[in-house]
């Protein structure tokens, strides 16, 4: 078994890392400049639970400097030894992360995280959503980097509109499914009335 955890945890990086790692990088920042938009991004192989698009999240953003909360099902064994190998970020509990991942469920109680102060807004939590699937329908959003309203199918509205109402503060959201991610930041207005959600 341990042998097992150590060949998964050597594998499934980036195998070209200055180029994967770049594109990887321009998908996740268009996510968040364009929220609600699809964007694709490839090149890692984590190990399970772990879907392609958020190993390589993962990978793009978290180094020595950026704690890591694992929620639920994400915090094992075989996801420790990945991301201690590849990034070694050190892991964390919910209040001093920079990064959190799991499924939306297990990312509870969000008012666990930091959501930056009044002098370092910036000084907050962007957590990583696994979801079995999302899509460009549902939720309406509008706000910077959106020309009308966009949409996106949300595991919920209530959560989302509460994080917009404490802005400049509140948690940045980033969406993973397969290999594709959709990003949702605490500057984007939900226009859904509550209780309307999309396809999960």
């Amino acid at each position: 078994m341990q042998s097992t955890i150590h060949a998964e945890a050597l594998a499934g990086g980036f195998a070209e890392p200055a180029t994967q790692s770049a594109r990887a990088f321009r998908s996740v920042m268009e996510a968040m400049a364009r929220p609600g938009v699809v964007q694709d991004i490839a090149g890692a192989m984590p190990p399970a639970p772990l879907s392609p698009a958020a190993g390589a999240v993962i990978l793009t953003l978290c180094d020595t400097d950026t704690p890591l909360y694992l929620a639920g099902e994400a915090d094992c064994e075989a996801v420790r030894a990945w991301v201690a190998f590849h990034t070694g970020a050190p892991f964390s509990d919910p209040s001093h992360c920079m990064f959190a991942i799991g499924k939306w469920g297990a990312l509870t109680p969000r008012t666990d995280y930091p959501v930056g102060t009044s002098e370092y807004p910036d000084r907050s939590a962007t957590l990583i959503v696994e979801l079995d699937r999302f899509a460009e329908t549902g939720t309406v959003l509008r706000g910077p980097g959106i020309k009308e309203t966009a949409a996106l199918s949300l595991p919920e509205t209530a959560a989302f509109e509460a994080n917009h109402a404490l802005f400049p503060l509140g948690l940045d959201f980033i969406f993973t499914s397969d290999d594709r991610l959709a990003a949702l930041p605490r500057s984007t207005e939900i226009c859904t009335p509550r209780g309307v959600t999309g396809v999960l």
